[in-house]
């Protein structure tokens, strides 16, 4: 138990981290009904552009907003190979994704991992400033959990905003019935891109904060990132769907499903002492378990009752 407590923390800040990446995926997933299996590739992107930024100068701000950037590439990518080329969505995430490894490799300047130290930069997040801040020798405001908390609020704000005006309302149309909004004269295409465009920013944007919180790139960092990012959307949609009516509380939903998440896979691992090459399968079972929920309850507990007793021929 003392364990779990002292890893804690960890748990918290890497769920905030990743729930950055959750909320890309919820865009995609949720507003536009469209499973992108980019984020596998573009998530390392972010981590492999900001890493390298960092270690080659260039300030943390700038390197965060050149990951958000490349990320918003990726997704450019992919929306065209699905709008322009009539490729199938879920397929040109796949496309993507596979020539993002190749890309990858090559930004990282074909090293399979690159190195951070912590000693050397400036990081806004780091795995090492936990122990500092609870020593005393950092000031609350660099913990890890206050410095992703504040990242995730400032992008709930931005994106509640955002899909509160008309290009956002139409993005949102399109998601609901795409071909409704082409009636209302709303181009989809631009939307299906614009909100591919957006959500592989964020993915990469939380690739870069990991990065930083773990001090390297690896050219694997994303792969199950879209599962972790399901098990995030799914979590915070079954506790939370009937509490959280607001666009925004849906958005936070999902930053603290991504939270309980990473605090049940600590506990596992604390508490049983399970290997952690079987994290994966851990995490494919956990997200199972919570597809299955809504769907036991709408089949078992949600059964409709008659009202005013039966009726007789």
């Amino acid at each position: 138990m003392s364990s779990f407590l002292n890893a804690l923390p960890g748990a918290i800040s890497q769920g905030l981290v990743w729930g950055i990446m959750a909320i890309g995926l919820y865009i995609t997933y949720k507003l536009l009904d469209i499973a992108d299996l980019t984020v596998d590739g573009s998530f390392c992107t972010g981590g492999a552009v900001g890493v390298m930024l960092i270690t080659s100068g260039c300030n943390v701000w700038l390197s965060l907003l050149v990951a958000i950037l490349a990320g918003m590439l990726a997704g450019l990518v992919t929306g065209l190979l699905h709008t322009a080329c009539g490729i199938p969505a879920i397929l040109s995430g796949i496309l993507t994704q596979l020539g993002l490894w190749s890309v990858n490799l090559a930004i990282m300047g074909m090293k399979a991992n690159q190195s951070l130290n912590v000693n050397k930069y400036d990081l806004l997040v780091s795995l090492r400033y936990l122990q500092d801040v609870s020593k005393g020798t950092r000031g609350f405001w660099q913990h890890p959990i206050f410095v992703a908390g504040l990242f995730t609020v400032v992008i709930i704000a931005v994106l509640y905003w955002f899909f509160g005006t008309e290009l956002g309302c139409s993005l949102r149309a399109t998601g609901a019935n795409a071909n409704m909004a082409r009636a209302q004269g709303i181009n989809t295409n631009f939307n299906k891109v614009l909100g591919l465009m957006i959500s592989n920013g964020l993915v990469a944007l939380s690739g870069a904060l990991l990065s930083q919180y773990q001090s390297f790139a690896d050219i694997n960092m994303g792969r199950g990132a879209i599962v972790i990012g399901l098990a995030a959307v799914i979590i915070g949609e079954v506790i939370f769907g009937k509490l959280f009516r607001n666009f925004a509380l849906k958005l936070l939903a999902v930053a603290i499903g991504s939270i309980i998440y990473y605090v049940v896979i600590q506990a596992v691992v604390s508490l049983s002492g399970i290997n952690s090459n079987y994290l994966k399968l851990l995490s494919a079972v956990i997200v199972a378990l919570f597809l299955a929920v809504p769907y036991w309850k709408a089949r078992y507990l949600d059964r409709p009752t008659t009202k005013g007793g039966s009726n007789h021929a």
